[in-house]
């Protein structure tokens, strides 16, 4: 691996041509776009979600548009179907390059009006979801090693798994960032870093990314108010673009990090430095 970055030209370390991608809540706000990055510098990307229509519509969007995927339907809380998903890969590509972490489930609330079903459902989703996709995965990651030296996991944790919401930051407690989604990004984020001691020996990296404010745009047009209280708390005066995510997403996916695991990147305009 070490001769092929030496003689890789430094455009060449971020491309991803012929390797295969699988990324989990793929049609979501942010997943749509770091599938897309991944796609764009020649991955083929494999989106796995519940819903089919979803997942078919954003296949066709990415074909029209020149770029490889297909469409996995499978639950991460269901066992079986994540095993079924991960032998289709083997029968089709024989390897698995990356794999992206990205599923989610979870109200708002706080405290007072979360419940432990809630709690519960955010962790299996999050946390235990990304486990069962990691083990499922982990003989097609070694066969990415044995054939190209690099094989990458990539969890999507949170700035608020590393400090705590700001509630005045929002209008009502119904709407607020709940305690169930913080708690299980930040189990995310040691798991990542379990995963990156043990797997290190065979050569898989594991890494997170935790995004910062990145509400979707009508939110910000519908709640302008919001959307200036979010922006004031980022060091960078915005709130981000989900196209912000793709770059560092491809890197941690790329030979251009092979010897980067174990690291947890804030994509948050500097929110979690104050």
């Amino acid at each position: 691996m070490l001769e092929r970055v030496r003689s890789a030209l430094p455009s060449l370390l971020f491309r991803l041509e012929g390797r295969v991608a699988f990324i989990s809540g793929a049609a979501g706000h942010l997943g749509r776009s770091m599938a897309k990055g991944l796609a764009e510098v020649g991955a083929h990307v494999v989106l796995a979600g519940r819903t089919e229509e979803k997942l078919t519509a954003l296949v066709d969007e990415f074909l029209a548009e020149g770029l490889d995927a297909s469409a996995a339907v499978v639950d991460v809380t269901d066992a079986e179907a994540v095993q079924r998903a991960f032998a289709r890969i083997r029968e089709e590509h024989g390897r698995l390059d990356v794999l992206l972490n990205n599923a989610y489930e979870g109200a708002s609330g706080t405290l007072e009006t979360a419940s432990v079903d809630a709690f519960a459902r955010a962790y299996d989703v999050a946390v235990i979801g990304a486990f069962r996709c990691i083990v499922a995965a982990k003989s097609l990651l070694r066969s990415a090693v044995q054939e190209t030296g690099n094989a990458s996991v990539i969890n999507i944790a949170s700035m608020y798994g590393v400090v705590s919401p700001d509630l005045r930051t929002y209008d009502s407690p119904e709407e607020s960032n709940p305690p169930f989604y913080g708690a299980a990004k930040a189990a995310l984020l040691q798991l990542t870093r379990y995963a990156a001691c043990e797997y290190a020996r065979e050569g898989i990296r594991v890494n997170a990314v935790s995004p910062g404010p990145f509400p979707k745009s009508e939110i910000c047009t519908q709640n302008p108010t919001f959307h200036q209280r979010l922006c004031a708390k980022t060091p960078l005066g915005r709130v981000g673009e989900a196209e912000e995510l793709k770059g560092v997403v491809v890197f941690l996916a790329s030979d251009a990090a092979t010897y980067v695991t174990g690291i947890n990147v804030p994509v948050d305009g500097g929110w979690t430095a104050w």
